[in-house]
């Protein structure tokens, strides 16, 4: 039997209500050269049994059972099985129009391309059953080189476009031939995606937008409290930091500005995830933990750099710049009670920061 074009892998845990969407736009797709494993990551509801549902139903589809161990585990159990010439890497809760694989493998054949990026929707769900799609179309392009790529990068970033791995087709014998694995880290699709971009050379992107990320569900990572996540921002900014080292541009204005700028939402971030209803710290506690923020050396070098594009920013700046932890702390309460109580506006008002 011929080894299929594309391999898919689906990491799935506790994702019963979503997943037969998400296994049946596969299905649905036009482009039909390929195969998908679906990793059953340990689930405690009928995910398990939905995976071992769809396999018994089409050949191509592959279930894969494990104790719960997350989703780099479960990825990385997959990659070892794929036969496929590219590598295509799914998320449970969310789906695809028909036409995404075979747009993408048209364009990974014609351009050689060791990696595709396309664009895709963002799908914020709201209590009341409305969507508010944000649709990310970058301009069309194809790289041949790794010169011409990082001259490119900082606005692909900066269209977060190289963040998550469910808008790319990847080269299969380039993961094996680097050994590439998901790191066992949280939000672990993007080291793999700088891992993989690190020396790439032929890049193409398409303007099309097939893939919906669904964002707003009640028990999704979104909503959770994380008290690591300043650590953890730090940490990704440091990786950036280094990349840019690598590649030479460090002392770019353009890619130094977009650092600073990224660094900053960021913090806004793990602001909010601080002043979170799921937040378990008391008030004083609260804003001692963002005063301990805002005394980053990050936070400093950022500020200097960072060139916010729109007034709303340059308003939200203002308490960090002061490095009032107390008004920082009142922000923060303010996007935090948007968040929980309007996602559609906190949905739009992130899509225009």
């Amino acid at each position: 039997m011929a080894c299929p074009k594309i391999s898919v892998i689906l990491p799935a845990y506790n994702v019963a209500e979503y997943l037969p969407r998400a296994l049946d736009s596969l299905i649905h797709q036009t482009f039909q050269d390929f195969e998908v494993f679906m990793v059953d990551d340990g689930s405690s509801d009928d995910t398990g049994r939905i995976c071992d549902q769809y396999a018994q139903r089409d050949s191509r589809f592959t279930a894969l059972h494990q104790h719960n161990a997350g989703a780099p585990a479960a990825r990385n159990s997959a990659i070892p099985h794929a036969k496929g010439t590219y590598l295509y890497f799914m998320d449970a809760d969310d789906w695809a129009e028909p036409e995404m694989l075979a747009e993408m493998i048209a364009l990974a054949e014609d351009t050689q391309a060791e990696l595709v990026v396309t664009g895709f929707c963002i799908d914020t769900e709201s209590a009341n059953g409305r969507v508010f799609r944000q649709t990310i179309s970058p301009e069309a392009a194809q790289y041949g080189d790794a010169r011409a790529f990082r001259k490119a990068a900082t606005a692909l970033f900066d269209a977060n476009l190289l963040y998550s791995p469910w808008n790319k087709l990847f080269l299969t014998q380039r993961i094996q031939r680097l050994n590439l694995r998901f790191r066992n880290t949280r939000w672990d699709d993007f080291p793999f995606n700088l891992d993989y971009i690190r020396d790439v050379s032929r890049v193409t992107v398409s303007s099309a937008a097939r893939y919906h990320f669904v964002r707003a569900r009640a028990d999704s990572e979104t909503s959770r409290y994380f008290p690591e996540m300043f650590e953890k921002r730090e940490e990704e900014h440091r990786w950036m930091v280094e990349l840019y080292k690598y590649w030479g541009l460090e002392s770019d204005p353009q890619a130094r500005e977009f650092l600073a700028r990224r660094y900053i939402e960021r913090v806004f971030g793990v602001i909010e995830n601080t002043t979170c209803a799921a937040c378990t710290l008391n008030r004083r506690e609260k804003c001692r933990a963002i005063k301990r923020f805002l005394a980053s050396p990050s936070v400093d070098w950022s500020l200097r750099y960072a060139k916010p594009h729109t007034l709303m920013m340059k308003i939200m700046l203002i308490p960090v710049r002061m490095r009032s932890a107390r008004l920082t702390y009142l922000l923060g309460c303010f996007i935090s009670y948007v968040k929980a109580h309007s996602t559609g506006l906190f949905a739009r008002l992130k899509a225009r920061r």
